[in-house]
Parts: structure tokens; sequence; C-alpha cells
């Protein structure tokens, strides 16, 4: 992994970041402004539950600091290939699904990266370029808790970034940061593809009854206040965390659960609208007027404004 080097270097770096990305229809970045509130245990149901779904879906995990979406999907023995050194090949998961993270690179799971802003932004850039994503139907980005230079970086190298998708928890402390997410994507012009109750309600294992143990309901009045999309609630079950922590897919072992059926439905939801494409069209008030239409539409809906 290296700096960005020099402009002549910076700018065929752009070009492959380009020509990679050309052949992906939809990129997704995923954000949370609190640690903790699931974001990557979403980023990796929605990839399991749209390639369930028959679509191909890649995964950038971006939290280079707590890069967990490996052992989240039982492939943390990977690595990223390369036959020049140059170009590499992202760790197959399952058909249809790849994943490339910062884990596939270090000597343990337990190595800390120790690493400014600069050696960061270098690396994002080359796991958009240098990998060899192919024709996707979905990119999905991880991204580190709040708004600073892995989500930056992102955006401003996926100038047709199709939208983010805000990941919180119901209590008041983690929606007040998720609220910051909104407004960094509208002030970056990324549309805001919908919001995302995690962890609503705890379901006992034993009784089956909902506990709100984080409260509920605090993510979908954020969604109406702020004027954006919900997208869902998903209850905490024991099973996702067991089926998490052993890397196996929740959405096959436990597929009648609630939270299953939370992250599927989230799913086709955002694969059910038109397809997404690079040219400028305005869809507002049109019956292709959806979420994920965003990254498509040139309207200045609410999707897009600083609240």
């Amino acid at each position: 992994m290296s700096h960005e080097g020099t402009p002549d270097e910076q700018a065929i770096r752009e070009a492959k970041i380009r020509q990679r990305l050309d052949r992906i229809s939809r990129k997704i970045i995923v954000m949370s402004g609190k640690g903790g509130v699931g974001k990557s245990t979403v980023t990796v149901n929605l990839a399991n539950a749209l390639v369930d779904a028959g679509k191909t879906v890649g995964i950038l995990d971006a939290d280079l600091h707590g890069p967990n979406v490996a052992k989240m999907l039982g492939c943390e023995s990977g690595a990223l290939e390369s036959e020049d050194g140059q170009n590499f090949s992202p760790v197959k998961v399952r058909d249809g699904l790849y994943v490339v993270s910062l884990s596939f690179a270090l000597n343990s799971n337990s190595d800390p990266v120790i690493w400014r802003g600069p050696m960061k932004i270098a690396v994002i850039k080359q796991f958009l370029g240098d990998v060899e994503w192919g024709n996707l139907d979905y990119l999905l980005i991880d991204t580190p808790p709040g708004t600073g230079d892995e989500q930056l970086t992102v955006i401003q190298a996926i100038p047709e970034m199709t939208g983010s998708i805000i990941v919180t928890t119901p209590q008041d402390v983690a929606v007040l940061d998720a609220r910051k997410s909104v407004n960094f994507s509208r002030k970056l012009g990324v549309a805001v593809l919908g919001i995302i109750e995690n962890m609503s309600g705890l379901i006992c294992p034993d009784c089956g009854k909902e506990i709100p143990i984080f409260g509920k309901g605090g993510g979908q009045k954020m969604s109406t206040e702020m004027d954006t999309p919900f997208l869902g609630s998903i209850p905490l079950e024991m099973h996702l965390r067991e089926f998490e922590d052993s890397g196996e897919s929740t959405l096959k072992k436990s597929p009648d659960s609630k939270s299953t059926k939370a992250l599927i439905d989230i799913a086709n939801f955002l694969d059910s609208s038109v397809a997404v494409s690079s040219e400028k069209k305005d869809l507002k008030n049109t019956s292709g007027c959806a979420p994920s239409a965003c990254a498509s539409c040139s309207s200045n809906c609410t999707s897009r404004k600083e609240s």
C-alpha cells in the first residue's frame, strides 16, 4: 500500500477508478454517526439478501481501523491475489458475492492500523482502482463511524454515487449523530436513500416478547423530521450475533426470523426501482421516482437538501 503519489500518478489512478466503477450499476455508501449501531451487520446481510435475489454484489470494507466484514462473511483466511502486483482480485465469498478488506493484508487480526489521513485516502483509492471488481449490480461500501477521511474520500472518488444508507439505533444519542450523517450526505450532494433503525427491540429468545432495550422508533421519527425515506426496522435477535461471529449467513440459518424478514424487505425495496445510470434525468413526481433512482435525477428534491 502506498501514498497518493505525483499528480500524474493520481490522474492515472482516477482514470482506473472510473474504468472499474463504470462496470458497477449501483454504488451505495453505508454510514452511521456513532459506532456500535450495527452498520457492518446491515451491510453484510443486505449483501447476502441481494445475492440471494440473484444480484452480483461487492463489499468494500472501508473501515480501515476495524475491518470486520471478512469475519462476518466467514472468509478471514482469504487473500487479495494479483498476477502482476498492481491489479488485485477481490475475495470470493460465494457465487455473486465478493469482498475487499484491509484485514486480508494484515499479519494478524489483532494488528492495529496506525495511519494518518493521507495513507487512508491512498488505500481507499487503491481499493477502488486496483481491484478488478468486474461487472456488478451493487457495490456496498461499509465505512467507519463519523463523517471524516474515509467517507469523504469514497464520495469524492465516486461522483455518480447512487446514495447513502444511514444506520442508527433508536436511542436519542445515536439518532443525534445519525442526523449528522444525513446532513453530511446532503452537503456533498449524495442522495439519502433512507434510514435503517437497527436493534429496534430485543426479541426474547425464550418467550418471543419484544423488549425495547434501546427504545423504539427513534430512527423512523428522524426520517420523518428530516424528510428522508425510512427503509425499515431490524430487531435484535440472539442468532444475529451468533451467526455473525461464526461467519454464517443469518438469512440462511434463520430464514423465518423477524430480523431476516426485515433485512429481505429492505433489500427488495432498494432493488425494486428503476436501474441507475449516470445519465441526468429529472424523475421527480414521475413513476420512476424512487430512492435508488436518485443518482440519475437532477431535481432539487428534499433527499438532496441540507436540513
